[in-house]
């Protein structure tokens, strides 16, 4: 009877992972390195355990629809005269009858499970997993693909304490607000309320989309698409991180570690945008590039849990680097983080607060996230929208980049249609563009001062610019090399004072092509594995 319980308490199964010859395999199994690993396509349930799941899916699907559309029905039902006690009282009862039902086909689809080897032995392997917690028995279940919240935690944000002089002493950047006496908090609460209501309600799936349970569901079959690739094909583990605001972060780690090839010593630690998966997003560009790999999902997405706000985003951010650090053993300088649009906000947050991690690579990521907000809604709430983006959603990822002293390469796409703030595909006013400026500005300032900054305005508003515009690549590197000499001075450099004018816009042009590199593509075009690289430095 106790497996009969597990078999009704317990998670949906989708994927069975088995190694060559049909053994075990995937997830850290010597077998799935030797070849290309089998995997079975889906679990195959029994009849009675699929039709009684379609029914509890089916069910969840219209909870969802009426979770989203459940204001403008409470609207509808108080304009009709319907909320009544009586009503309520009747649609308690409906509500209590429909969940006793839905309990009745849970069980049913319990017995099913029991009635399934395959099930019954997945179930012996997950409870062996949460009892002994040993690296055997995680193994094991590295084999199977479920319901992610059944997944033992692998790696706690307390595990090993704060790792390499740990970020928890960077908070996030916030600008203080402004000092008013009783009167001015009294009159200014309104407001206070209106965009604190904003951001968590229509703000929040704004900005992030794919925290939207309906859009996930819908995208369910491409991401165990993309699990069975990344645990069947190229031997990926899995992994839950509990991070310190108590949400659990659905990751993967691919390592490509003594595989002869020097690329799979580095890690590159990927960030998603804001409708990405690791499953099936930009962790594919590096790591078909060759690179070890670590993925996650942010918070609200996959099998994370919580919901995707700034100071959410960074926890998350800061248990996977712990992981990192801790568990995989990677040296500091041998992590590159690679964001993706809306994915640069965590990754300069991580740069910022690991200043040790040996590059930072962000692909058609933004400055800041107001100018782009105020773009998409209409211009009446612009007051609203610009306090609502301050004091919650403040995506600043300029002013976090410039606390960052290591390695950087943005990737600016040339037809980008998403952080344009005219027209689409206007590279002028590719926000990727203000980025490089405020990196420049403040690594070198008495280079980009005047004809400097000029020259790099010019060459980024070109429709096609050139990769050298005349600069002398040896003449430039020279420079740079006699003023770091045998040190390493922080930034900013007092570099270019006693250049001439020319010289000044050689060195802006030298260094605004190392920083930047253009890619000819929208938004959404998969970056090729051949056009990634890791940043330019000294």
């Amino acid at each position: 009877m106790g497996k009969l319980l597990s078999c009704i308490l317990g998670p949906r199964l989708y994927l069975v992972h088995r190694g060559p010859g049909g053994g075990p395999g995937g997830s850290g199994d010597p077998a799935g390195s030797r070849g290309d690993p089998v995997w079975d396509p889906f679990y195959q349930p029994r009849a009675l355990e699929k039709h009684t799941d379609s029914v509890l899916a089916l069910a969840s699907v219209l909870w969802s629809i009426s979770y989203y559309t459940s204001p403008l029905a409470a609207l509808y039902l108080y304009r009709k005269g319907l909320l009544t006690m009586t009503r309520m009282v009747q649609l308690s009862h409906y509500g209590a009858t429909v969940l006793l039902l839905l309990g009745g086909v849970a069980c049913l689809r319990g017995i099913g499970r029991w009635s399934n080897p395959q099930y019954v032995e997945f179930i012996s392997v997950l409870e062996d997993a949460h009892r002994l917690g040993t690296p055997e028995s995680k193994r094991k279940l590295g084999r199977f693909t479920f319901d992610f919240r059944s997944w033992p935690v692998d790696y706690r944000w307390d595990s090993h304490g704060a790792p390499w002089g740990g970020s928890r002493a960077v908070p996030l950047l916030r600008t203080p607000p402004p000092k008013l006496n009783l009167m001015e908090t009294i009159k200014d609460l309104p407001g206070r309320l209106a965009s604190r209501l904003l951001a968590h309600s229509l703000g929040r799936r704004l900005l992030f989309p794919g925290s939207v349970r309906l859009l996930q569901k819908a995208l369910l079959p491409a991401l165990l698409q993309g699990q069975a690739r990344l645990i069947g094909q190229c031997g990926g583990r899995r992994v839950k991180l509990l991070a310190c605001d108590g949400n659990e972060i659905d990751a993967a780690f691919v390592d490509r570690r003594g595989g002869g090839d020097p690329r799979g010593e580095t890690l590159v630690i990927c960030c998603e945008g804001n409708a990405g998966f690791y499953e099936v997003g930009c962790l594919s560009t590096p790591l078909e590039a060759g690179y070890s790999v670590l993925g996650w999902n942010h918070p609200g997405f996959g099998g994370s849990t919580g919901v995707p706000l700034p100071q959410s985003e960074a926890d998350a951010v800061d248990v996977v680097l712990g992981f990192a650090l801790n568990a995989l053993g990677f040296e500091p300088q041998k992590i590159v983080l690679y964001g993706w649009s809306i994915g640069g906000f965590t990754a300069t947050w991580a740069a910022m607060s690991y200043p040790a991690l040996g590059g930072l690579v962000l692909d058609a990521s933004f400055d800041d996230v107001l100018p782009l907000a105020l773009k998409v809604l209409p211009r009446a709430w612009g007051d609203l929208v610009t306090r609502t983006v301050r004091e919650h959603l403040n995506l600043n990822n300029a002013d976090q980049l410039c606390r960052y002293p290591g390695p950087v390469l943005l990737v600016r796409r040339t037809r980008d249609e998403i952080i344009t703030t005219t027209v689409p595909d206007d590279i002028a006013s590719n926000r990727g563009n203000d980025l490089l400026l405020r990196l420049l500005r403040h690594r070198y300032p008495k280079i980009m001062a005047g004809e400097g900054e000029a020259a790099v305005k010019a060459w980024l508003e070109e429709a096609t610019p050139t990769e050298d515009g005349g600069v002398s690549e040896r003449w430039c590197r020279a420079e740079l090399e006699a003023f770091a000499g045998d040190r390493n001075p922080p930034f900013p450099w007092q570099l270019g004072e006693h250049m001439t004018p020319e010289e000044r816009q050689q060195m802006a042009l030298y260094l605004a092509q190392k920083h930047l590199q253009n890619f000819e593509g929208t938004h959404c075009t998969p970056l090729p594995p051949h056009v990634f690289r890791l940043p330019w430095s000294l």
